[in-house]
Formats: C-alpha cells, structure tokens, sequence
C-alpha cells in the first residue's frame, strides 16, 4: 500500500515552489467555504455524495478574492514568487495535485477550465483593489 505523496514530493516535479501548493490547498478550502459554507461536523468529507465541489473559474475568483486578502497590494507579487503568472497556473497547481491523489476532480473538469479565466494584470490591478 503505498501513500499519497507530499506536497513537497509533488512540487518537486514541477515548476512550481511548495509555497505555490499550500496556497492553492488555503484558497481551495477558503473557497469552499465561501460558496457552500462551513462543512457540517457530521459531514464525512470522504462521503461521495457530499459535493462541496466548485468548477475551475469559482476556483479562480476565489484564489483571486483569497490572495487579495492575504496578501493586499502584494497579491501579484507573491504569486509571481510562487512563479503563478495567470490562471492557468492555477489549474497546473490543482491537476498536479489531483494527479499525485491530493485533490479530486469531477469527470467534467478540465484544465482548461482554469485558461483565461481573468488577466492578472487587471484582476490584481493595485487601482482596484484600493476602490474594494
């Protein structure tokens, strides 16, 4: 029986620093928690037939909403530490997750769910971000 590898056995075959994977497993579960609530303490997260599930655009609003308030004006910054320079980076993070056995997708979801979802330019655009 072997285990699920770590995640810092699964940044170790990407580009992308350990940093970049515990970002996206916050923002996963802070999204979640803002589009279906905090899980029932008699909910089995392993139970299938609890969908707590979001589709790969949520996911990208709320990483977005999440990094805006963590990290405030820096947002973009970190991110380009975490080497996360559009959307689909985001969706690189989760698919390599999903395929070390970390994180689980439905049969509809893609990586291309996560393309072009938003420019980062815009999206972490230090002018919007003080209007909020």
């Amino acid at each position: 029986m072997s285990a699920e590898p770590s995640i810092f056995e699964i940044a170790q075959q990407t580009q992308y620093p350990v940093d970049a994977f515990i970002f996206i497993q916050r923002g996963l579960d802070y999204t979640v928690r803002h589009i279906h609530g905090d899980v029932p303490k008699d909910l089995d997260p392993e139970d299938e037939s609890t969908n707590r599930h979001v589709t790969g655009q949520q996911l990208c609003e709320g990483l977005r909403e999440f990094a805006i308030n963590q990290y405030g004006l820096m947002a973009r910054a970190v991110l380009r530490r975490y080497k996360i320079y559009a959307t689909e980076d985001f969706g690189k993070l989760v698919f390599a997750m999903v395929d070390a056995g970390v994180m689980r997708k439905t049969d509809e979801d893609t990586l291309e769910d996560f393309v072009d979802v938003y420019d980062f330019s815009e999206a972490f655009s230090n002018e919007l971000q003080l209007s909020q």
